[in-house]
Protein backbone atom coordinates (compact mmCIF):
# COMPACT_ATOMS: atom_id res chain seq x y z
CA UNK A 1 0.00 0.00 0.00
CA UNK A 2 0.64 3.62 -0.39
CA UNK A 3 -0.15 6.16 2.04
CA UNK A 4 0.36 9.68 2.35
CA UNK A 5 0.07 11.99 6.01
CA UNK A 6 -0.05 15.59 5.68
CA UNK A 7 -0.49 17.94 8.81
CA UNK A 8 -2.88 20.89 8.53
CA UNK A 9 -4.95 22.91 10.59
CA UNK A 10 -8.52 21.13 9.75
CA UNK A 11 -9.51 17.97 7.63
CA UNK A 12 -12.85 16.74 6.40
CA UNK A 13 -13.20 13.87 4.28
CA UNK A 14 -16.44 14.05 2.03
CA UNK A 15 -17.15 11.81 -0.98
CA UNK A 16 -13.45 10.00 -1.02
CA UNK A 17 -11.84 13.37 -1.18
CA UNK A 18 -9.90 15.30 1.09
CA UNK A 19 -10.75 18.96 2.01
CA UNK A 20 -7.70 20.69 3.77
CA UNK A 21 -7.61 23.98 5.75
CA UNK A 22 -4.10 25.55 6.19
CA UNK A 23 -2.20 22.31 5.12
CA UNK A 24 1.88 21.53 5.00
CA UNK A 25 2.98 23.19 7.85
CA UNK A 26 5.86 21.50 10.30
CA UNK A 27 6.32 24.15 13.46
CA UNK A 28 3.88 24.99 15.82
CA UNK A 29 2.74 25.99 19.36
CA UNK A 30 3.91 26.57 21.78
CA UNK A 31 0.43 26.75 22.84
CA UNK A 32 -1.58 23.42 23.11
CA UNK A 33 -2.28 22.79 19.10
CA UNK A 34 -5.14 22.30 17.30
CA UNK A 35 -3.78 20.01 14.46
CA UNK A 36 -5.77 17.62 11.54
CA UNK A 37 -3.91 15.12 10.15
CA UNK A 38 -5.29 14.32 6.86
CA UNK A 39 -4.56 10.77 5.44
CA UNK A 40 -4.57 9.40 1.94
CA UNK A 41 -4.04 5.12 1.42
CA UNK A 42 -3.58 3.37 -1.93
CA UNK A 43 -5.21 0.54 -1.56
CA UNK A 44 -3.93 -2.21 -4.01
CA UNK A 45 -6.69 -3.85 -6.41
CA UNK A 46 -5.62 -7.46 -4.99
CA UNK A 47 -6.13 -6.08 -1.40
CA UNK A 48 -9.83 -4.39 -2.14
CA UNK A 49 -12.66 -5.89 -0.16
CA UNK A 50 -10.48 -6.68 2.55
CA UNK A 51 -10.65 -5.00 6.32
CA UNK A 52 -7.41 -3.72 7.20
CA UNK A 53 -6.16 -2.25 10.54
CA UNK A 54 -4.71 1.24 10.76
CA UNK A 55 -2.80 2.69 13.56
CA UNK A 56 -1.40 5.97 13.90
CA UNK A 57 0.57 7.11 16.65
CA UNK A 58 2.37 9.97 18.11
CA UNK A 59 6.03 9.55 19.75
CA UNK A 60 8.88 12.10 20.60
CA UNK A 61 11.96 12.63 19.51
CA UNK A 62 13.08 10.04 21.46
CA UNK A 63 10.80 7.93 19.63
CA UNK A 64 9.19 7.43 22.82
CA UNK A 65 5.07 7.69 23.29
CA UNK A 66 3.90 11.08 23.80
CA UNK A 67 1.22 10.56 26.33
CA UNK A 68 -1.27 12.38 28.09
CA UNK A 69 -3.57 12.45 31.56
CA UNK A 70 -6.79 10.46 31.57
CA UNK A 71 -8.63 9.77 34.75
CA UNK A 72 -7.31 6.13 34.38
CA UNK A 73 -2.90 7.67 34.36
CA UNK A 74 -1.17 8.53 31.31
CA UNK A 75 -2.46 7.48 28.08
CA UNK A 76 -0.41 7.42 25.01
CA UNK A 77 -1.79 9.20 22.03
CA UNK A 78 -2.94 6.89 19.54
CA UNK A 79 -5.42 6.50 16.30
CA UNK A 80 -6.81 3.52 15.43
CA UNK A 81 -9.18 2.37 13.10
CA UNK A 82 -10.58 -0.41 10.67
CA UNK A 83 -10.86 0.24 7.06
CA UNK A 84 -12.02 -1.70 3.82
CA UNK A 85 -12.52 -0.52 0.21
CA UNK A 86 -14.81 -2.27 -2.48
CA UNK A 87 -14.46 -2.20 -6.21
CA UNK A 88 -16.95 -0.51 -7.75
CA UNK A 89 -18.26 -1.73 -10.77
CA UNK A 90 -16.76 -1.08 -14.58
CA UNK A 91 -13.34 -0.37 -12.91
CA UNK A 92 -10.46 -1.36 -14.89
CA UNK A 93 -8.79 -4.49 -13.20
CA UNK A 94 -5.56 -3.83 -11.48
CA UNK A 95 -6.73 0.03 -10.54
CA UNK A 96 -5.59 1.28 -6.95
CA UNK A 97 -8.43 2.27 -4.76
CA UNK A 98 -8.08 5.27 -2.60
CA UNK A 99 -9.21 5.39 1.10
CA UNK A 100 -9.26 8.69 3.05
CA UNK A 101 -9.38 9.58 6.94
CA UNK A 102 -9.82 12.92 8.39
CA UNK A 103 -8.41 13.21 11.82
CA UNK A 104 -8.89 16.70 13.99
CA UNK A 105 -7.42 17.05 17.46
CA UNK A 106 -8.43 20.38 19.50
CA UNK A 107 -5.72 21.88 22.20
CA UNK A 108 -3.24 18.93 22.27
CA UNK A 109 -1.08 19.72 25.34
CA UNK A 110 2.40 18.48 24.65
CA UNK A 111 5.25 20.36 25.47
CA UNK A 112 6.85 23.04 23.73
CA UNK A 113 10.89 22.88 22.47
CA UNK A 114 10.28 19.20 20.62
CA UNK A 115 10.52 17.08 17.96
CA UNK A 116 6.74 14.91 17.32
CA UNK A 117 6.53 12.40 14.66
CA UNK A 118 2.81 10.53 13.91
CA UNK A 119 3.64 6.99 12.49
CA UNK A 120 1.34 5.30 10.77
CA UNK A 121 0.95 1.28 10.33
CA UNK A 122 -1.36 -0.97 8.10
CA UNK A 123 -2.03 -4.49 9.37
CA UNK A 124 0.76 -4.14 11.74
CA UNK A 125 3.33 -3.47 9.09
CA UNK A 126 5.20 0.36 9.77
CA UNK A 127 6.47 2.04 6.93
CA UNK A 128 9.24 4.69 6.88
CA UNK A 129 7.30 6.93 4.25
CA UNK A 130 4.29 6.66 6.53
CA UNK A 131 5.16 9.26 9.10
CA UNK A 132 5.29 13.08 9.65
CA UNK A 133 7.07 15.17 11.61
CA UNK A 134 6.96 18.59 13.58
CA UNK A 135 8.43 20.80 16.03
CA UNK A 136 7.12 22.99 18.96
CA UNK A 137 8.12 26.67 19.33
CA UNK A 138 9.58 27.16 22.50
CA UNK A 139 8.09 28.94 25.66
CA UNK A 140 8.72 32.83 24.83
CA UNK A 141 10.91 34.49 27.60
CA UNK A 142 9.31 36.20 30.57
CA UNK A 143 10.24 40.17 31.11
Amino acid sequence: MKATLLLCDSVQAVGGKLYILGGGWSIAGPAPITMGLAVKIEVPWNQANQRHKLKIELVDDDGQPVALPAPEGKKPIVIEADFEVGRPPGLTPGTPLDSVLAINMQSLPIPPARRYEWRMSIDGHPDEAWRVSFTTRSQPASA
